[in-house]
């Protein structure tokens, strides 16, 4: 288990220096990034100024190894906006973004296992065939569409839930306002359901037919028919035998799944004025901000980096094969 973890982990950083390296190199793409730094009344003298005072004269290897290097003490620069510490715009956007991703995720996985079981059990019936069709139909919408379809009817036309707005809960959590955090709940969540839902739309639908085919796999396998055979219950060979070895390709994508909808979060947060990190990043591209947009491609990458490490290690005690292998 210990080399397995050893070869993860170099495995992690290297995606990690090669995600820096892009990052690194996305500043260049668009010719000399002194401009951006610069108004457009600048004088020549200016901007050279300008471009040695912030390194832009030197070798890109040169350049890339102090990028590293302020990666390392967490300075990520100023936005070229609001003029204030990237890492702190982005940090600050970035609880709404982490409840918004975790209800969609909650809503993915305590959906789609219940719905792709219904299906594999009730293989060929109108329940299984209702449930695909919903399922490719969850595949084939657009979130942008679905998001404001859900604002037009749930928000507007029937009232049932607010279609913009946001209602904090992990700030008063980790502050220790207990009592703040229980008492607003309630609202927090009516906010979260529209925009929650759309994000997980797609994940739902393609998990519970994953869940689906991965089920079927497994109950056609020998050690399930000899299951039935000793005369155990349905409902023990579906819980005991079948339920643990099908949720091994599911447990293989919750990592990637985050990231997935951390991804899906950017384009739903405009639609419904969510003041998470993805409208920042949206309105940031918008105003060429490029260390906003840096910052949150590193941060995202070292998350989605770390869950994955945590996924195969849940992976490889799930299956001991992935370990020795």
């Amino acid at each position: 288990m210990s080399l397995y973890l050893v070869r993860r982990l170099l495995q992690s950083i290297i995606v990690i220096l090669g995600v820096t390296l892009i990052t690194f190199l996305s500043l260049h793409l668009a010719g000399d990034p002194t401009y951006l730094y610069v108004s457009e009344r600048a004088s020549d003298v200016e901007i050279a100024e300008t471009r040695h005072r912030l390194g832009f004269d030197r070798p890109v290897h040169e350049q890339y190894i102090d990028f590293l290097g302020r990666l390392v003490r967490l300075d990520f620069g100023k936005s070229l906006v609001t003029k204030t510490s990237a890492l702190d715009l982005v940090l600050t956007r970035l609880p709404a973004t982490i409840e918004l991703t975790l209800f969609a995720m909650t809503l993915a996985i305590t959906l789609s296992v219940p719905i792709g079981l219904l299906a594999a059990t009730k293989r060929g019936t109108a329940y299984d065939g209702g449930i695909m069709l919903f399922a490719i139909f969850g595949q084939s919408m657009p979130g942008f569409w679905l998001g404001i379809m859900l604002m037009l009817y749930v928000g507007l036309n029937w009232r049932l839930l607010p279609i913009s707005g946001h209602i904090p809960l992990l700030d008063p959590l980790f502050s220790g306002e207990i009592e703040t955090f229980f008492t607003s709940i309630p609202e927090a969540v009516k906010h979260l359901i529209m925009p929650g839902f759309t994000v997980a739309m797609f994940s739902l639908s393609r998990n519970a037919r994953l869940i689906r085919s991965s089920m079927l796999e497994v109950l056609a396998l020998d050690y399930i028919r000899t299951a039935r055979a000793k005369g155990l219950k349905e409902r023990v060979v579906l819980t005991r035998h079948a339920f643990r070895n099908a949720l091994i390709p599911f447990v293989t994508i919750l990592g990637l799944e985050f990231g997935f909808l951390l991804g899906g979060v950017v384009v739903v947060e405009t639609v419904f004025s969510w003041p998470g990190v993805g409208r920042l990043v949206f309105n940031s591209i918008n105003q060429r901000d490029i260390p906003v947009v840096q910052t949150t491609v590193v941060l995202f990458s070292f998350l989605f980096v770390g869950l994955n490490l945590l996924v195969d290690l849940v992976y490889a005690r799930l299956d001991p094969r992935v370990r020795l292998g």
